[in-house]
């Protein structure tokens, strides 16, 4: 298959404005959710290209009840002095993600622990997902917690995601989304409850993926500035390369 991108990366939203310039995707389904609701830059913008970018953007938003702007840059390119300026002056917030790629043979090793089950979400087990998600996503508030839920019930029905979820002891302790496509799948939104991390649920949700999936390349995104992405480094995923984004919400 071609070289992995951030091209490959699951982008949830529409796009509805595209020249030579930039991308804009927006999300009618859930405005406050930031990662749906951006502009993407096709080239590196000039001082004067992001100004213009940033009030079509804030327009757009302020119409739609919306109180934030959010840009991403090409990737692999770091930003220029002048935006950095810029950025740091007008109040943004900025930093890069990280992508990464592993083959499932690649995965370490894990040992069975028969404390730790995990399962395909079903309709068995759907409002406990939905329940240890709301207490995740509640962390960006009510309103985005609330909205949360229906994109999680869009995800359930869809054939190209999969939801799963990490039983420890009989409590629901864990959850990841897996994006399938032809070449590739996905880990989205890894997250493991904080009374039950460091118990060996993260690397068993993504040993589930490995096994779910042994000719698919697997590939994720993390946090340039976070410690996840030390751990990915240690399961043998492989660095491919770094995209700069930025936010502003206004109050």
């Amino acid at each position: 298959m071609e070289n992995i991108t951030f091209n490959n990366i699951y982008t949830l939203g529409n796009v509805v404005f595209e020249d030579e310039t930039f991308k804009h995707f927006h999300y009618p389904e859930m405005l406050v959710r930031y990662d749906s609701n951006f502009i993407e830059f096709k080239k590196m913008p000039s001082l004067d290209v992001f100004q213009k970018a940033v009030n079509y953007l804030t327009e757009f938003h302020r119409k739609n009840g919306q109180n934030h702007v959010k840009f991403t840059f090409m990737e692999n390119q770091e930003l220029t002095e002048e935006l950095i300026e810029y950025l740091n002056n007008d109040g943004y917030l900025y930093g890069y993600n990280e992508l990464y790629t592993i083959q499932p043979h690649q995965f370490p090793h894990v040992v069975n622990d028969p404390n730790i089950k995990i399962l395909p979400v079903s309709d068995e087990n759907f409002e406990a997902f939905l329940k240890l998600q709301y207490s995740f996503d509640k962390e960006y508030g009510e309103q985005f917690a609330n909205q949360k839920v229906g994109l999680h019930k869009r995800n359930f029905i869809s054939e190209n995601i999969m939801q799963v979820l990490a039983i420890y002891k009989g409590i629901p302790a864990g959850s990841v989304d897996i994006i399938i496509s032809e070449d590739t799948v996905e880990i989205d939104q890894l997250s493991v409850s904080e009374e039950f991390q460091r118990r060996g649920i993260g690397i068993r949700l993504q040993r589930f993926v490995m096994d779910l999936f042994p000719n698919k390349t697997v590939i994720l995104v993390a946090d340039g500035q976070d410690t996840p992405r030390e751990m990915y480094q240690r399961q043998n995923y492989q660095y491919l390369g770094f995209k700069y984004e930025c936010i502003k919400v206004y109050s």
